[in-house]
This record gives structure tokens, sequence and C-alpha cells, in this order.
């Protein structure tokens, strides 16, 4: 919706017989009146780039994916050789005695240092968990493209819903103005003995029945507003619309059997299921691989000096250097059960990630079956409804026509100005929900890509100032 537009709607727009009703807007006009400093629209793209920069959810999504790619790197780690060095320092004081000799005052120090070496020859358990940690990675692979596609869908929702429920506002907009000044041209007979007062009465509920509308629509319209703020992190300013004229464009393929293969398999969070199932299943091995041996080797070398002891009479000053090399091997024999239980926990839970995989793969097929038939209505609605819309337009014109030369009473005419705001209403709605089926479609069977955003602006334009109108 334009700045001037909402200029108009808002604040400098007179009511007329309507009384004072602009003050119950004035708390809107207040959060809108940053509108005035627009310059030009922002297109859908231009809101995608920004949410990409300050949504939290995807904030959240993009860190998880970071954290998760830790996975390869740490169980790696289980490969590598591990080196170790310490160093330790005493001194003891005391008093000792040798032979029946009086005591006397000893002090003996220690001090030493050494470095160790182990190096992992054989341990099934680590090997499987490199192997798990990349299932792990393409499972976080697969939960981040569908944060991706994600926010694609809740930028474009959230910047088709402020477009809906701004004509939603511009239609009650224009139904007000035509039942108002039905209201005063039914006085108007009235007074000259033309008409009855029911015709008054009728404009008069349809009057108040409109500023309803209109109030509601303004609510709907703060609400879908706060929406795109949220996701995008900014209020809209001015947006761009669908070209009535355009088609909107259609999914390829056009068959339903190819989009439900592709749903099946590439959908991101049957991804996801089927990297946790792998996770699962590599699990069980790391858990029955508590019954293999070990085999490490080890080597150190180290440094010791001591000045003596409390225990011993002469102070003879030691220093020792020591080199170790070895293997060392752990049989495991019995773990009290552990080690078949947490097999048993783990196949479970590879059952259980099966099932889940399953699931996804249904669910899938569902959602994108329902985004095809959805589409496809919806091409059909917006047919007829353009159709009605025209149709409408020149009911109202007859009726006010009628009217004029006594064919046709008000409640006539307004029944049709009813029906063309209407229709108006429900042919926008239906357009970009129906854009929406269609990027819900391609989200279902994971092919949602941003360059589907710069296409949809390619299909719009800036829409028309208030005078236009």
């Amino acid at each position: 919706m334009s700045v001037d537009y909402w200029k108009k709607t808002q604040f400098g727009k007179g009511f007329g017989k309507a009384g004072n009703r602009g003050h119950v807007f004035i708390a809107v006009g207040l959060v809108l009146a940053g509108l005035a400093f627009a310059v030009q629209a922002e297109t859908l793209g231009e809101a995608y780039r920004r949410a990409l920069k300050q949504d939290p959810v995807f904030d959240s999504a993009r860190y998880a994916l970071e954290a998760a790619q830790e996975k390869l790197p740490q169980a790696k780690a289980g490969l590598l050789p591990t080196v170790n060095a310490g160093f330790n320092a005493s001194s003891q004081k005391g008093d000792a005695s040798f032979s029946d000799a009086p005591y006397m005052a000893r002090d003996a120090r220690t001090r030493g240092w050494s470095l160790q070496l182990n190096q992992p020859l054989f341990r099934l358990a680590n090997w499987i968990a490199y192997d798990q940690a990349d299932a792990q990675i393409r499972q976080a692979d697969a939960q981040f493209a569908q944060a991706q596609q994600d926010i694609v869908l809740r930028v474009a929702q959230a910047y088709f819903d402020v477009l809906v429920a701004e004509e939603s506002l511009a239609v009650a907009e224009t139904q007000l103005t035509a039942v108002e000044q039905q209201l005063g041209l039914a006085k108007r007979n009235f007074d000259v003995g033309v008409s009855t007062i029911t015709d008054t009465y009728e404009a008069k509920s349809r009057f108040d029945l409109a500023t309803s509308q209109r109030i509601a629509a303004v609510n709907d319209l703060v609400n879908k507003r706060a929406e795109y703020e949220r996701v995008t992190g900014e209020e809209p300013i001015d947006l761009l619309e669908l070209r009535s004229d355009v088609s909107l464009p259609k999914p390829t393929p056009a068959d339903l059997p190819s989009w439900l293969t592709a749903a099946r398999e590439q959908n991101p969070l049957v991804r996801v299921q089927f990297a946790a199932q792998e996770v699962a299943k590599k699990e069980i091995a790391k858990n029955r691989s508590g019954h293999a041996p070990t085999l490490d080797m080890t080597a150190s070398y180290g440094r010791n000096y001591s000045s003596g002891s409390l225990t011993s009479p002469a102070d003879i000053d030691t220093r020792a250097r020591s080199t170790q090399v070895g293997v060392q091997l752990n049989i495991p024999i019995y773990s009290g059960g552990g080690t078949e239980s947490r097999v048993r926990e783990a196949a479970s839970n590879y059952y259980k990630a099966r099932a889940d995989w399953e699931t996804a793969r249904r669910q899938a097929a569902t959602s994108a079956k329902q985004a095809f038939t959805a589409f496809d209505s919806g091409q059909s609605q917006i047919d007829a409804l353009q159709s009605a819309v025209e149709s409408s337009r020149s009911s109202v014109e007859a009726n006010k026509v009628g009217y004029r030369i006594g064919t046709r009473i008000n409640i006539d005419v307004l029944n049709a100005e009813q029906q063309l705001a209407a229709a108006q209403r429900d042919l926008v709605k239906t357009r970009y929900e129906t854009l929406m089926q269609g990027l819900r479609l391609k989200a279902s069977a994971g092919l949602l890509v941003e360059q589907d955003i710069y296409q949809i602006d390619a299909l719009m334009v800036r829409r028309p100032s208030s005078a236009a109108r």
C-alpha cells in the first residue's frame, strides 16, 4: 500500500456523516507515521536478504550446523595420537635418627618431568564413531537446508500477508465510501419523498457493518505488519504487488507423480530422518564394539632428580633418564551386562528412526499432493474470480442506474457493492495464496531456492498511488 494511501486513510481523509471515526485509528497512525519517509518500494528479494541477516530462527539453524560440523574433527581425534607432558617437584623436611643417634634435620627434594605419547592401533568404536560423525553432519546439512527453505516461505508469507491485508483495507475503505454515499442518497430521497425510511435504515445498517469491517481490516493489517517485522527485523514501508495481468508460473514438471517421487526422496525432513537412521545404525555397531579388544602403542620419555630421602643417612644426589615404548592390549571379558543393554537400546532407537523416516516420507508426499492440488484449484479460482469481479462491477453500475430510475431499491445497490468488494478481496487473496502453494510445492520436494524469490520479484510492480486507485 502506498504512503499516499495511508495518509488518506489514516490522517487526511474526512469521515463526513460517519462522525469522528478517525480517532479509532490514532494508534495505528502513530505506528505508521514513519511511512512518510519511504522513497521506493521494497522488493521481496530485499526483504529476504534482510531476513537472512536478522532472523534469529535462521541464525539458530546456522549455528547448529556449525556446531554439528565439529563432530567430524572430534571423532577423528579418537584415531590420532595424544601427547601429554607432566612435571613434578616436591620438598620434604623433617627430623630423623639413625642407629640411636640424636635426631637431625633432614631436607630431601625431588623433581622430574615426562612426555607421554599414546597412539590407538585398534579401537573399533573410534572408527565407527568416525563414520557416525559423517552421518551426523549429513543430518545437520539437511536440517539447515530445511531452515533455508523455511525462511523463504516465512518471508514470502509475511510479505504476501501484508499485501493481502492492505488490499483488504483498501476494499473496506472503498466499500465504506460507497455505502456512505448510498446512505446520503437514501436520506435525500426520503427527504423529498421518493423513497421510504426503510431504505435509509438499510443503508445505515450497511454503513455500520462496513465501519466494523474497516476496523477489523486495520487490526489485521497491524498484526500482519508486526509479523513481517518479526521475520525481517524491520517494519514494512512500501511493497510491490503482483501485476494484474500476470499469469502465475505453473509447476514444472506438470505431473503429480514426479513431485511425489521427488518429495519422498529429496524433502529436507526426509533427508534428516534418513541420516538419523544411519546415525542410529552406527550407534548399534559402536555399542557392540564394547566386546572388542583394544590395542594401543605407548611411548614415554622422562627425567627425574632426587637429593636424597628422609630415611637415608647419606645425601646422595641421583639423576635418571628413562625411555619406554610398548603396546597395551585390553580384552573386555565381562561388564555386568551393560554392553548388551546398550546394544538393545541402540537397536530400539534404530527402529524408531526408521519409522520416523517412513513418517517423513509420507508427510512429504502428502504436502506435495496438497500443494499441487491447491495450486491447480487456485488457478481455476483466479479465473472464476476475475470473471466475478467484472460481472459484479457491471452489476453495481446497473443497480445504481436502476435505483435512480426506480426499478431497483437501495438494498439491491448495497448488495451489489458488497458482492463486488468481496470478489475483489477474494481475488487478491487467492492470487497470493496460489503463489504460496507453488512455493510450498517446491519446498515439499526440496527444490525451493533463493532464485525463486527473484523470479517472483519479476512478476511484481510498484502499486499506483491512492489517487490512481
